[in-house]
């Protein structure tokens, strides 16, 4: 459907009311998606730091503005709340909208360990509204793609698969300097709530290859390793304690293994997620890089003179906003959702305890 038969169906569906929680960088791209829909209104935000909090909803001609999650339920004149905190709040925030009946779009990872992401999970079933978590990389039109093609069986059965999130933040200032941008430096401080490399973007490549390879994860072994970033490690009251890259081993409960390695140190690399996936009839690379997404096959026909060819890509499907508008309305499913969220930490949580245990594999 396009954008604009999209925004039709919209426009005669009962108006839904968003809060944003969290006012900080990425809140934009929440309020920005949102204030272009037709049949959604912007009526709240909430923030403890006051001034970000009114320069947010000044921009955005946002009424409504609170200091907690307690405040915005005692008014409670909204229908869904799109949770823009940091990852450390996730838990604590949404947890109350739910027990309210409130519909929640969570970013990832959807907590800081998989204790409280399957509670978040169970009250968000119990509590019967639409959840769901942003894993941004799911409307790339490459993922989806080969995720289809290994469904049909166009590779046959899984072997193998490699893959890698590469960005490189720590070694060039493209999206500004990480040593003197808040925004940057609690991601490297695991005080300050992060988990580093594997519980920020680890979460996306783990997403990435096991959604295209079918399969849930079995068993994982890990490694993580911390770069020497300042004097001491130390930043005013930041300790950049938080792992910078990640390797992980993975066996699958299909049988299939693989590597998936996440840095912040990949040099030549702004953002980019790889994938090569192996079958016993053919093999993919998945690509989905600041430059655009793109797909190539080695099938059965070609598997003895090597030969790649590109794949013709679907256009690229509705971002999760406008997916979770339309789960609300009953127009589609609630996916990725609170359950997948909570078994991705899950692996997490299982890849931090192998790598304290030296790399031994932990079964999940």
């Amino acid at each position: 459907m396009s954008n604009s038969a999209v925004k039709s169906s919209q426009s005669a569906q009962t108006l839904i009311r968003v809060l944003i929680l969290g006012t900080g960088a990425m809140a934009a791209q929440h309020a920005q998606a949102f204030q272009g829909m037709d049949g959604v209104e912007l009526v709240a935000g909430i923030d403890q730091n006051p001034k970000q909090l009114n320069a947010f909803c000044d921009t955005y001609k946002i009424a409504q503005r609170f200091d907690s999650v307690e405040a915005a339920l005692a008014w409670g004149k909204f229908d869904a709340v799109s949770n823009v905190t940091p990852d450390a709040a996730h838990y604590a925030t949404t947890l109350p909208c739910l027990a309210a009946g409130k519909h929640v779009l969570c970013e990832k990872p959807l907590a800081l360990n998989y204790a409280h992401a399957a509670e978040m999970a169970a009250a968000a079933k119990s509590a019967g509204v639409v959840n769901m978590v942003n894993l941004t990389y799911r409307k790339s039109p490459a993922l989806q793609k080969a995720a289809e093609m290994v469904v049909a069986g166009q590779i046959g059965k899984v072997r193998h698969f490699k893959a890698s999130y590469l960005q490189s933040w720590l070694c060039q200032p493209a999206w500004g300097d990480w040593a003197t941008e808040h925004q940057w430096l609690w991601r490297l401080s695991e005080a300050h709530g992060s988990k580093g490399v594997l519980g920020d973007i680890g979460v996306h490549i783990l997403d990435y290859a096991t959604l295209i390879a079918g399969s849930d994860v079995a068993s994982v072994s890990c490694r993580l390793k911390t770069f020497d970033k300042a004097p001491d490690n130390q930043i005013g009251p930041y300790r950049l304690d938080a792992n910078d890259s990640c390797m992980m081993t993975i066996e699958l409960q299909n049988g299939a293994t693989g590597v998936l390695h996440a840095s912040r140190f990949a040099t030549g690399h702004l953002n980019d997620l790889r994938l090569r996936i192996h079958g016993d009839k053919g093999a993919l690379t998945v690509e989905t890089t600041e430059h655009g997404a793109s797909l190539q096959a080695c099938l059965s026909e070609d598997l003895v003179s090597t030969q790649w060819h590109d794949i013709s890509l679907p256009t690229r499907s509705a971002p999760v906003f406008t997916r979770f508008i339309a789960a609300i309305r009953g127009q589609g499913p609630q996916n990725p959702d609170f359950a997948r969220g909570a078994a991705l930490q899950n692996v997490l949580d299982r890849a931090f305890d192998s790598n304290a245990a030296g790399g031994r594999f932990q079964t999940v």
